[in-house]
């Protein structure tokens, strides 16, 4: 961290301001050490906050995102958006963010796909002069020296800034919050900052060196206890050891409240479970307190392990490999709590349960622990969509997801940006830049990582196919709602696939409070896919007898037009022979081209010819071996389809090959763009 040097007289207005800080840090409600204590109290979350706050996000959406009703709701040039420009001096800022106090920045995520240049800065309660100014597009360097994970670097994280890192450092301020950007270069910046706005009059120490120096050790301690979440379970007794028969139920009541459950441990022994995908989706968690039920969740996904058994070592939970599950949210209930467990397999599984309940003062900010569970498959993209998370209305505070998601295909899937409406708002408060930006890394994918607040417990392959598990909870940045919230996540991957998305959301909220997921038991009871299968699945499949458009020599064509191989993985190639085409690009009427194949005997043979239709291909005249083909195919269709078999017609073999001759006769009256191309796949010969 670079402060900026005051001169003389500025440093002794500094001084008396610091003077001044220090006698009002008595009588202030929200200082940098409160925030501090608030983060590591697991409690803290379990009631409405007070003071009371909204929380949202400014970041580098792409701002041709108006509305759904408009053509830029899916727009993804998510980089270098901000507020506006402004001029200080001789030099020109970039305003991420502006913000009325009193306030509190609470998360502060970015990255930059180049070297860092330029400098970050900080402007409190409308000082001329940046409280922190940070020497590169990033939160980690110069002498800040806090430490992770309050300042977290995440997979590939180099030195040059590309990667992603974060700041949860909370940065309180009175009046105002600007942050700026100064580019120093040309590069992709992408940021995202979350923060608290609380009523006026909320006392709020603002940030500053003073303060920050004050706080060293509450950083340490909050850094040490975040990493090392407490684990005061290991001498309580087990409720619950014992099978649990296929499609049987377990039922453990709680003691009597107003209590509050502060530890939820599972033990499945993984060297008993077959399958652990399917034996763990399919063991529910359910939980109802005071008359609601408030948990309906397969086990891997409650615990942040999606399919199978996953490593998670988080702040509010923790997965072992030896099958070992803990939850630490704090959850109370004033009159009565239950816990079952119920085996949606077909055989039985074995577990053992404990629990740590501790004596709770239920008071009118007292919350319930929620948790759901959406699962859907099928969802083919493009087209994009906003595909939800949840929806939920009532008053309560938001605080985190998993995302487990089966892709079938190699291929980064997650182009989608997070979409959060709090209180029935016209445009989401909270939009971001990308799936991975949400979680916490950037220029995904990225290998297996683990944070206290976010982390990516499994992803099969280096490119995404297969399994993926993503989580995020939420601490200082919990979305506190009144009314209503909605989560969407937008479904915009690199290339078209069908994806299969289960999301686990957890929330706080008052009695009463109701969401739109309503438990999927045959969902969750369902065979888990395999990667296996997914790549079988996909594998391009050549069509029977087939031979391939794009492997024939090509003995004449027209002009210099493009002719060549070309991969339809983008549009879905399982759909094509061999999972390719031959492609030309002609430029006018009267082009052709002519490709040979070989005949398998001296007989005539019928053939049929599978090509390919698209916005802007041509309609065909065809000729084999000089004979013309009376029927025009028109090659035009709203999107990229392989077509219906096209046939050729009857034909001898001359020298034991086909010739087949392909010309540009004109376009269909509704092609666009080129209007000249075709795609020609493979021709099937057979015995008349």
């Amino acid at each position: 961290m670079d402060l900026t040097l005051p001169s003389r007289n500025v440093f002794r207005g500094v001084f008396w301001a610091v003077v001044l800080l220090a006698a009002e840090a008595v009588r202030a409600d929200i200082t940098l050490e409160s925030l501090l204590g608030e983060m590591i109290d697991p409690a803290a979350v379990a009631r409405w906050p007070q003071p009371e706050f909204t929380c949202r996000q400014a970041s580098s959406y792409d701002r041709a995102t108006v509305a759904p009703d408009q053509p830029g709701w899916f727009a993804n040039s998510d980089q270098n958006q901000f507020i506006r420009r402004e001029r200080n001096g001789n030099r020109e800022e970039r305003v991420m963010l502006d913000a009325a106090g009193p306030g509190c920045i609470v998360r502060f995520w970015l990255t930059t796909d180049q070297n860092k240049k330029g400098t970050l800065r900080f402007y409190l309660d409308g000082a001329p002069e940046p409280a922190l100014a940070f020497p590169a597009y990033d939160l980690l360097s110069g002498d800040f020296k806090i430490g992770a994970p309050l300042a977290q670097p995440h997979p590939g994280y180099r030195p040059d800034g590309a990667g992603g890192n974060t700041l949860y450092l909370p940065i309180p301020y009175a009046k105002h919050c600007k942050i700026t950007w100064e580019e120093g270069g040309q590069s992709s910046r992408y940021y995202q900052i979350n923060y608290r706005t609380y009523p006026p009059g909320t006392a709020v120490q603002t940030f500053a060196r003073a303060a920050l120096e004050a706080a060293r050790p509450a950083i340490a301690q909050a850094n040490q206890a975040l990493l090392s979440p407490p684990e005061e379970a290991a001498s309580q007794p087990w409720l619950v050891d014992q099978p649990i028969p296929a499609g049987g139920t377990l039922a453990v009541d709680l003691p009597a409240g107003p209590a509050a459950l502060r530890r939820l441990e599972l033990r499945v022994p993984a060297d008993q479970l077959k399958s652990p995908e399917r034996a763990l989706r399919s063991l529910i968690v359910q939980m109802d307190c005071d008359g609601e039920r408030t948990i309906w969740c397969p086990a891997s996904d409650f615990f942040g392990s999606g399919a199978g058994l996953n490593p998670v070592q988080s702040w509010y939970r923790t997965v072992l490999a030896n099958g070992t599950l803990v939850c630490r949210w704090v959850m109370p209930w004033q009159h009565q709590a239950r816990i079952t467990l119920v085996n949606l397999a077909e055989a039985p599984v074995n577990l053992a349960l404990r629990t740590v309940v501790t004596p709770w003062l239920w008071d009118g900010r007292s919350l319930h622990f929620h948790a759901v569970w959406h699962y859907e498959s099928g969802l083919k993209t493009p087209p994009h969509r906003d595909w939800n998370f949840v929806k939920l209305a009532g008053r309560g505070v938001y605080v985190g997801d998993t995302l487990a998601l089966f892709n079938p295909i190699a291929t980064w899937y997650g182009e989608g940006d997070e979409k959060i409406w709090v209180d029935g708002e016209s445009f989401p408060s909270h939009i971001g830049t990308g799936t991975e930006d949400y979680y916490g890394f950037s220029y995904a994918p990225q290998p297996v990582h683990q944070t206290p607040f976010c982390g990516e417990p499994r992803i099969d392959q280096p490119m995404t196919q297969g399994h993926n598990t993503v989580t995020r909870t939420r601490n200082l940045d919990g979305i506190p709602f009144q009314r209503s919230l909605q989560f969407d996540m937008e479904l915009i991957a690199w290339k078209t696939t069908t994806l299969t998305y289960a999301a686990t959301t957890y929330w706080y909220a008052f009695p009463g409070t109701t969401s739109n997921i309503q438990p999927q038991p045959q969902a969750a009871a369902q065979p888990v896919p395999t990667l296996a299968e997914a790549i079988t699945a996909t594998a391009p499949q050549r069509k029977p007898g087939a031979l391939e458009c794009e492997t024939m020599k090509v003995p004449a064509k027209s002009g210099s037009f493009f002719v060549g191989e070309q991969d339809m993985d983008a549009y879905g190639g399982e759909r094509w022979s061999n999972g390719r085409h031959l492609l030309g690009q002609a430029t006018r009427v009267g082009d052709f081209v002519e490709i040979e194949f070989p005949a398998p005997d001296a007989f005539p043979r019928r053939l049929a010819l599978f090509a390919t239709q698209a916005p802007d291909y041509a309609t065909l005249r065809f000729q084999v071996n000089g004979q013309a083909v009376p029927v025009l195919f028109d090659g035009w269709s709203a999107s990229v389809q392989p077509a219906a078999a096209f046939p050729l017609g009857v034909f001898e073999p001359r020298g034991g090959k086909f010739r087949l001759r392909a010309e540009i006769t004109g376009a269909n009256p509704a092609a666009t763009g080129a209007k000249y191309f075709f795609g020609l796949d493979c021709v099937t010969l057979e015995k008349p």
